[in-house]
């Protein structure tokens, strides 16, 4: 038998090890916000919700509403839902959710609708009522749902996942006023891509896509502003196959990203892109129970931890996970189905709370008898308030625009340490900078009577 005073240890070794796992919990608080009923919406699809400057989260669904033809929604931090309906006159079937512009205005997607069917680019005003801003034709491309980025030259950029010269989608441009133009078209089949693009250190856009490249495994691209087209990395399975979700530019300089399958397990990989190599490095391969089939793209939080949701896996309805940079993975939630099902992509609001949808369930008894409804809920991993930027970009003597909490009766404003001389508080939850003489790109911090929040990335300040 153990001494009592080898027991005293191990029972004091055990305690601490539950106290550390129930600290670990507490500070880990999942919340099912919303459920949708089909009249506001059903059924988000490849969508990461936006924060809008009213510090509310903006999104779509695919299905319901009143016409039923989906709808985009704008949704507090607590939960309390107000919803625009499609009727086909402004597209329909919204894919990839909303994209916030410099002018305040939400904008986005449909798969169908538009004036050859072939879906639209629609905005939606604060105030203003949602318009057309681009029908696609076909030859422009057709079926986009990839997330519209803004450059840093002031136009959004976009995938269609069909249509272009080949058929097999584009990489379009489209000025704020509508304007277009077509930048690339796909020569071969690429399958559920491109997806949506992330503009790059080098003012050029990253992307991947699903099939196509030397295996059919799908392949990674960058595409300047000017068209200019690269592959960078061809998919072969072995570091995963078939990304459905787009890249993210880390801290770090590297981009990081999920595949749909491939891996040890074949049911897909968190990897690493280092884009001054060109060579991919796989950090995870899912096996099933801690999730499969990532479909969203990752984001970084304020911790430095990577974040992101695999669509099915862990107790069979998906999960939401975090991996470190060096590849640490943990396991964070399990769906089952009343608290949603089959997950989209996450985002971290300027509260420190992670935000997402889920593509299916909910806690109606309609979502469990084979309707599709679809959840809007929040992770709250303990990390606290910050700042971020309409665009992560700026040059000197131009505005930058910061959302962030509290920002009322601001007193300071640094760019990587250098104060600015000009700054317009427009709201708690929004305003303005002007960058300074001598800023360099790094953190942006803002001191409010709250204290002093950071921002989330590096303002990368142009030349």
């Amino acid at each position: 038998m153990p001494s009592p005073l080898r027991f005293s240890k191990r029972m004091l070794l055990s305690l601490c090890a539950f106290l550390t796992a129930s600290l670990a919990a507490s500070a880990q608080t999942f919340t099912s916000l919303i459920t949708f009923n089909g009249g506001d919406g059903a059924g988000p699809a490849f969508e990461t919700l936006a924060q809008g400057r009213d510090g509310n989260l903006y999104g779509t669904t695919a299905e319901g509403g009143a016409f039923s033809d989906g709808t985009a929604f704008r949704i507090t931090p607590q939960g309390a839902l107000s919803v625009y309906s499609f009727d086909g006159t402004h597209g329909s079937v919204p894919y990839g959710g909303l994209a916030l512009g410099t002018d305040g205005v939400l904008r986005g997607t449909t798969r169908l609708g538009g004036t050859s069917n072939d879906g639209v680019v629609f905005s939606l005003g604060p105030q203003a009522p949602t318009a057309v801003l681009l029908s696609f034709d076909g030859a422009n491309g057709n079926m986009p749902d990839g997330p519209l980025v803004l450059g840093v030259d002031g136009n959004y950029y976009g995938t269609t996942q069909e249509g272009g010269t080949q058929s097999f989608g584009t990489v379009y441009k489209l000025a704020p006023t509508g304007v277009s133009a077509v930048l690339y078209s796909f020569s071969t089949y690429v399958a559920e891509g491109p997806t949506g693009l992330v503009y790059g250190p080098d003012d050029a856009f990253y992307s991947t896509t699903f099939g196509g490249g030397t295996s059919g495994q799908g392949s990674i691209f960058r595409i300047t502003p000017s068209g200019g087209f690269t592959t960078l990395y061809n998919f072969d399975g072995t570091h995963g196959g078939g990304p459905l979700a787009g890249l993210l530019l880390a801290n770090d300089g590297n981009f990081y990203g999920t595949t749909f399958g491939g891996g040890n397990f074949n049911m897909g990989t968190v990897y690493r892109f280092d884009p001054t190599t060109g060579t991919v490095t796989v950090l995870h391969s899912f096996d099933g129970t801690d999730g499969a089939i990532s479909e969203a793209s990752l984001i970084q939080a304020t911790d430095g931890k990577l974040y992101g949701t695999t669509y099915i896996g862990g107790a069979g309805y998906g999960t939401i996970f975090s991996i470190t940079t060096s590849g640490a993975f943990t396991a964070l939630h399990n769906f089952e189905g009343t608290d949603g099902l089959s997950p989209w992509g996450l985002m971290q609001h300027t509260n420190g709370k992670l935000y997402g949808t889920t593509n299916e369930g909910g806690t109606f008894k309609a979502c469990t008898s084979g309707t599709v409804c679809g959840t809007v809920f929040s992770l709250d991993m303990g990390l606290g308030p910050f700042i971020t930027f309409v665009q992560r970009f700026g040059r000197v003597g131009s505005g930058v625009q910061i959302l962030g909490q509290g920002l009322t009766g601001t007193t300071a404003v640094t760019f990587n340490g250098v104060p600015a001389t000009t700054f317009n508080v427009a709201s708690d939850t929004f305003m303005e900078a002007i960058v300074p003489p001598g800023a360099t790109t790094g953190p942006v911090q803002v001191t409010t009577p709250g204290g002093t929040l950071t921002s989330n990335v590096n303002l990368q300040i142009e030349p």
